[in-house]
């Protein structure tokens, strides 16, 4: 022993050091439980505008056509109990309430960004932006619930591959905004997998807060609430799907009420006002798929999706409250996509991805077929500068994201788009992730 004396005290001081590490690593760590995610993206960019509205004092350019700089931040607190459990808690502030990239304001709600993000109490306001526990259920069963889940927190795929890095916030609902219309609120769902199949079913509403199960002064003005309700802006799902090693498929069905499907950042105003204003219903179809190559390499990963929706006519035509205008009651839309996207595109660890395809329009209407279609393309390359920092410039561009309101006399024109508003596009996005 003596001879290696000298080894086993170098070896007992770096045992000391470690222990004396740990220590103080246990000392001052968050949680035995939960663990800290959290990211970041910062969004430098502009609009420019084509067609009627373009210019003027309330033109879209006056509007929407400034360079903005905004951010997005996220933190998930991500606690287990048990090993199997899940009790996630998300922190969320931005400031893109004001930027050309909200989904608001006068000029087309297309152009809003993924990450187009604001408190309703403000801008630099930190909120609750997810609240909910997931735990297994039996063998192959899932539930989750919780007063602030969203619904793809309840279903057991995510039917595309598209995109790694998200710009336009419409090519991010696998096809079928109507059916996977990510209400947010109170809620709970239950999934079952094996072998690659699954089946999903879900129920939010995005008002179960109001304890006013009826509305109080008029339909729309949000004083109604609760969970199965009348007054409940609720949104019930079901998924059946499958997801191999490199492709999946599914096909989705949701109920909605009160608003709780599309909005005006991934439909066109007419669209929008079908399915987000006042005591309306509709039935929301989805079909999406998606493949990816074994290597990366020329070919790129393919997603595709469609959707289909239905309204109560009786209500839209209530909802839209355009006296004197050739609008009768709306009764259905569609949408569609098809997205592109390359790994290891040039330098290994980047990203190549492209989309293009219709945002919800109104395909039938009692008065007849309105002109209301419309398409939108996104080209984005992503740089991995680091393995938690990434940099994406991007370009869109929307050909008539007003829809039938493509200009000012669409009202007294029978909802033409002689010369509709278009929109370009380009952003610089980077990502911090932690």
């Amino acid at each position: 022993m003596k001879e290696f004396e000298k080894e086993l005290a170098i070896l007992k001081g770096r045992v000391d050091g470690l222990e004396a590490r740990v220590g103080t690593l246990e000392a001052n760590q968050f949680s035995t439980t939960t663990k800290l995610k959290g990211s970041t993206y910062w969004v430098l960019g502009a609009n420019s505008f084509g067609g009627n509205f373009s210019g003027g004092g309330n033109g879209a350019s006056a509007i929407e056509g400034g360079t903005t700089f905004n951010y997005d931040l996220r933190l998930d607190l991500d606690t287990s109990f048990t090993g199997k459990d899940l009790l996630r808690t998300r922190l969320r502030a931005g400031n893109f309430g004001a930027s050309g990239f909200n989904g608001g304001g006068f000029g087309p709600s297309l152009n809003a960004l993924e990450v187009s993000f604001q408190e309703p109490a403000g801008a630099n306001v930190v909120g609750i932006d997810r609240l909910f526990y997931q735990f297994p259920l039996g063998s192959g069963f899932t539930f989750t619930g919780g007063p602030h889940v969203r619904q793809d927190d309840m279903l057991a795929m995510w039917p595309s591959a598209y995109p790694a890095d998200t710009i336009l916030d419409v090519f991010t609902y696998a096809g079928a905004p109507g059916a996977y219309n990510l209400t947010l609120g109170g809620g709970a769902g239950l999934w079952w997998q094996k072998d690659g199949f699954s089946i999903s079913a879900n129920y939010v509403s995005s008002n179960s807060n109001v304890g006013q199960p009826g509305y109080t002064v008029a339909p729309g003005d949000g004083t109604g609430g609760g969970v199965m309700t009348n007054a409940a802006a609720s949104s019930s799902t079901i998924q059946l799907g499958y997801a191999g090693s490199n492709w999946g498929a599914a096909f989705a069905y949701t109920y909605a009420q009160n608003g709780s499907s599309v909005y005006g950042g991934n439909a066109t105003p007419l669209a929008a006002f079908a399915s987000g204003n006042g005591t309306g219903t509709s039935n929301n179809y989805g079909l999406s798929a998606y493949w990816t190559p074994k290597t990366a390499g020329y070919v790129p990963s393919i997603s595709a999706g469609w959707g289909y929706s239905s309204y109560d006519a009786a209500n839209t035509q209530a909802n839209l409250g355009l006296a004197g205008s050739p609008i009768s009651g709306i009764t259905a839309a569609q949408n569609w996509y098809v997205g592109l996207q390359w790994a290891d595109a040039f330098v290994k660890g980047n990203s190549l991805g492209m989309a293009v395809g219709q945002p919800t329009f109104v395909t039938a209407m009692n008065s007849g077929t309105p002109q209301d279609g419309n398409f939108a393309w996104e080209w984005w390359y992503k740089f991995q500068v680091t393995d938690h920092i990434s940099v994406t410039p991007a370009i869109f561009y929307l050909s008539n994201p007003q829809g039938a309101f493509g200009f000012s006399d669409a009202q007294t024109a029978g909802l033409s788009t002689t010369n509709p508003l278009t929109n370009f596009g380009g952003l610089i996005k980077t990502t911090f992730k932690f």
